[in-house]
């Protein structure tokens, strides 16, 4: 009598396509994933991650470790002179230097490195933090579902706030005239980010800088955003290095970016064919899926 040969269920063929699938990815994504191991000749790197970036439960989420290799490039929160005129308490955001300010007593200041977007480099002059919220919600803007429907449309309906909301673990919102200006101070959810220009968004900080920042300021605080001219008389030129991150605008920079400019296109020609494989397989997971679906359906 022949014997019945014992094949996997539809589920669970589709269950080790997955894990082969996840396996295969981490794989693919250590090649071009985040390590604490400089690739740029750059020294500023600690060499663990500071007490004030390691991982934290805040509520119901516990915010990972920042790697020190985002941590370069005075991306480090610190106390540093302040030689603006704003008052203490005020927040002062250089998006051409991504620097953040919150004005203490004394002539000195906290200084903290920001990730610009889009919506961040439209707004400039003064306002004031209308409201400020732990873990909030998130709801993209019609311009960025219609630019990117790919990225934005399946959040139409908003993300409520969680370790995967792009406001990441606190937001501050300003206002003008009593009125919502839609530009945000908020954490984030890519630590990658800090020191470089986005492609949307407004002005994001580390998650551990974004709580930092959160409990000094109180609703009805300024805040200001600098115009380029002033930028320029306070913090000098700025310049973008190989990766994208603001260094000031020297000699010895600009023969850095000079040297950089070929090691960084061939990372990103290497992250870009793995998130082209990484893609790839993904299809291939959905279309065992539907497979695998239509075949219980059939029997």
């Amino acid at each position: 009598m022949t014997q019945p040969v014992c094949r996997p269920s539809p589920e669970a063929q589709v269950s080790l396509f997955r894990l082969l699938l996840a396996l295969t990815l981490a794989a693919l994504l250590s090649a071009c994933g985040t390590t604490t191991k400089p690739v740029d000749g750059r020294t500023d790197y600690p060499s663990r991650t500071p007490p004030e970036y390691e991982g934290i439960q805040d509520g119901m989420f516990f915010i990972p470790p920042v790697e020190p290799l985002h941590l370069c490039c005075q991306n480090q929160r610190t106390v540093v002179p302040y030689n603006g005129t704003e008052e203490p308490g005020t927040i002062v955001v250089d998006t051409y230097a991504r620097h953040l300010y919150y004005v203490l007593d004394g002539g000195m200041a906290v200084r903290y490195a920001i990730a610009v977007g889009r919506e961040g480099i439209a707004y400039r002059g003064t306002g004031y933090v209308g409201r400020k919220q732990e873990w909030p919600s998130w709801q993209p803007t019609r311009n960025m579902i219609r630019t990117r429907p790919d990225l934005y449309a399946e959040f139409a309906g908003g993300l409520p706030g969680g370790l995967d909301n792009p406001l990441g673990a606190r937001a501050l919102y300003l206002y003008r005239g009593g009125r919502d200006t839609m530009f945000r101070i908020h954490g984030t959810i890519d630590d990658a980010s800090i020191g470089r220009a986005t492609s949307a968004g407004c002005i994001r900080l580390f998650q551990r800088d974004a709580i930092d920042l959160y409990d000094r300021v109180e609703t009805g605080d300024t805040i200001k955003v600098r115009t380029l001219d002033e930028s320029l008389e306070l913090e000098g030129p700025y310049m973008d290095d190989a990766w994208g991150r603001a260094v000031p605008d020297t000699p010895e920079n600009r023969a850095q970016l000079e040297r950089d400019l070929p090691i960084a296109m061939a990372e990103a020609e290497a992250d870009a064919a793995a998130q082209a494989q990484a893609d790839a397989l993904a299809a291939e997971a959905a279309a065992a899926d539907a497979a695998a679906l239509a075949g219980a359906t059939f029997n």
